[in-house]
Parts: C-alpha cells; structure tokens; sequence
C-alpha cells in the first residue's frame, strides 16, 4: 500500500502514527472493501471492513467476521465464510438451518 505525502502524519504513516498515539495497533480499513474487494475498483484494505466482533488476523493481513455457523468454512481468498452448500441463485430469500444443514426458503 503506498502512502501519498498528503496522508503522512508529522512524517509517520496513518498506522504508525495512530498506533504509537494510542499505545496499541490501529490498522486501516475501508467501508467499501468486501472479500477483498473493493466496490468501486479503488484500493482494498484489510479484506473486509472492520466491524464489531471482526477478528484481526495479522497473518493474513485481515478482518475476518464472526462465523455465522459452526458449519461455514473460512474463504482464504475472502475471509468470508463460505457455507457448505451454496446460497440458491433463483431470485428467491432463504435463510440457513444449520440443523438440516441446507437452505430454506424464506415466506414472501
């Protein structure tokens, strides 16, 4: 990630500047950064906007959400969670059963 003269802090990087102001690691992170993308082709950060219980995985340089089930599994790519058959692609609204462990569609 390069950093523009204009983003440094008294010299410092964003993330060395916060992290040394507040004793503790600040790391970047973009609203508009999902599964490692970003929406509008600009920079991501961090594969996913970090949000309330998000774990921060330094070794993948990651925000990772809290799992959704016990059943989902971890997307290396995306530090999404991927469940374990995929959501139904026919227009419908389904929600997870974790204890059938399929997709039920959802009272319209």
């Amino acid at each position: 990630m390069g950093i523009a003269e204009n983003e440094l802090i008294k010299g410092k990087d964003p993330e060395t500047w916060y992290s040394e102001f507040r004793g503790q690691p600040c790391k970047r992170t973009s609203y508009n950064t999902r599964g490692g993308e970003h929406i509008y082709g600009g920079t991501p950060f961090r594969k996913n906007y970090a949000g309330i219980g998000f774990t921060w995985d330094e070794s993948r340089d990651a925000f990772i959400p809290p799992q959704p089930f016990p059943s989902w599994i971890l997307n290396e790519e995306t530090c999404l969670w991927d469940s374990p058959i995929p959501y139904p692609e026919d227009g419908n609204h389904y929600t997870w059963n974790e204890e059938e462990q399929n997709w039920e569609l959802l009272d319209q």
